[in-house]
């Protein structure tokens, strides 16, 4: 049996959205004879509290990527750097009582957000000192620190990833966890 492979998607940032130009008019008649795909009309998540990671705009494009079993639903703030400190050991805390998909996003120091792949199923190992996503080749395609203020990205069998940031070591600047149901 052949493996599925999966990719972390990039979404696109307020920049790469911006238009960069005209079209020629060739391309102007053929977008005038083709019809238009008909909008996606997604239920927009309603967060319980702000994020300090994620716009808007990220919310609205994750929100086209979620399982039809959480659409819908609102998300709640199940932990946050901001509000519960760096501790992986209150990241599992918070997180115990709680059921149902989670979405964790996180922006490193060079201002980097991990975006959700969207399509995959996550292979996740935990201790009290690191938590981990994705494994291969001894590389993780995410690893945390115990004390949530270092992380790690490499490429990795299990999710077909390119590192995820700019470096493969970085410091995190703000982690929040959202149980989305």
């Amino acid at each position: 049996m052949k493996g599925i492979r999966w990719r972390y998607t990039r979404l696109p940032s307020q920049v790469e959205d911006a238009v960069s130009g005209k079209e020629s008019e060739g391309e102007e008649e053929e977008a005038a004879a083709a019809p238009a795909p008909p909008p996606e009309d997604p239920v927009e998540p309603q967060l319980a509290e702000a994020s300090q990671v994620l716009g808007a705009l990220e919310i609205r494009q994750l929100s086209l990527h979620l399982p039809s079993r959480v659409i819908g639903h609102p998300w709640h703030l199940a932990f946050s750097t901001s509000r519960d400190g760096f501790s992986l050991r209150s990241l599992y805390r918070q997180m115990e009582s709680c059921s149902g998909p989670v979405l964790l996003v996180l922006r490193d120091q060079d201002g980097q957000v991990f975006k959700w792949t969207g399509h995959n199923s996550f292979f996740v190992k935990g201790d009290l000192d690191s938590l981990m996503m994705g494994s291969g080749s001894g590389q993780f395609g995410l690893w945390l620190d115990g004390d949530l203020y270092h992380g790690g990205s490499h490429p990795c069998a299990t999710f077909n990833n390119e590192v995820l940031a700019r470096q493969e070591q970085f410091c995190i600047k703000e982690l929040e966890a959202w149980v989305l149901s």
